[in-house]
């Protein structure tokens, strides 16, 4: 049966682009979370004004990929140490965040977390929230599978094909077409 992972780790091309390659992953939908506004639309959440951070949601089947694997390489593709930026995007949209949807995954977010604070990879601490998950407001379809459609676009091109080379090279095991 499958489960649903909702993250927030600067824009939602970039993860999207990312987990769209892992073996298990069922669907990634792109969209905002964790704000106050109701139907925010793309232009809204980045002013800043409606507390939503860019994320993506992850439906996947835990018999092939765990929860587990997908935080794994969630912070391999960002830098959670940073709070509200990614590389050149600023504002609270773009902060790391892993909205739970279970206890269970809210465990293992923390332990997840922890390891990697005690493990000494960053020089800074994590900065990403664990927080409930509330609702997904889906983004607006032309931000749907983005890189696949827009390769040679700059964005791309600069962020987010050095992402994908980066998962491709560390986790060969877990891609789709390894």
């Amino acid at each position: 049966m499958a489960e649903t992972a909702t993250l927030a780790g600067g824009c939602f091309w970039c993860l999207e682009a990312v987990f769209l390659e892992l073996r298990g992953v069922e669907s990634v939908v792109s969209g905002y979370a964790g704000g106050h506004a109701p139907n925010p639309t793309y232009e809204q959440v980045c002013s800043g004004s409606t507390g939503h951070a860019e994320v993506v949601q992850v439906t996947f089947d835990p018999d092939i990929i765990s929860y587990r694997d997908l935080l794994e390489v969630f912070f391999t593709m960002h830098d959670p140490t940073t709070p509200n930026r990614q590389g050149p995007d600023v504002g609270t949209q773009y902060r790391s965040a892993i909205f739970f949807h279970t206890p269970e995954q809210r465990s293992e977010a923390e332990q997840v977390i922890a390891a990697i604070q005690d493990a000494g990879i960053w020089d800074d601490p994590i900065v990403t929230e664990v927080v409930p998950f509330e609702e997904l407001h889906p983004a607006e379809a032309d931000h749907e599978d983005y890189f696949r459609r827009n390769p040679e676009q700059g964005y791309c091109r600069v962020v987010i094909a050095p992402k994908v080379a980066k998962l491709r090279k560390h986790y060969l095991d877990k891609l789709k077409r390894p």
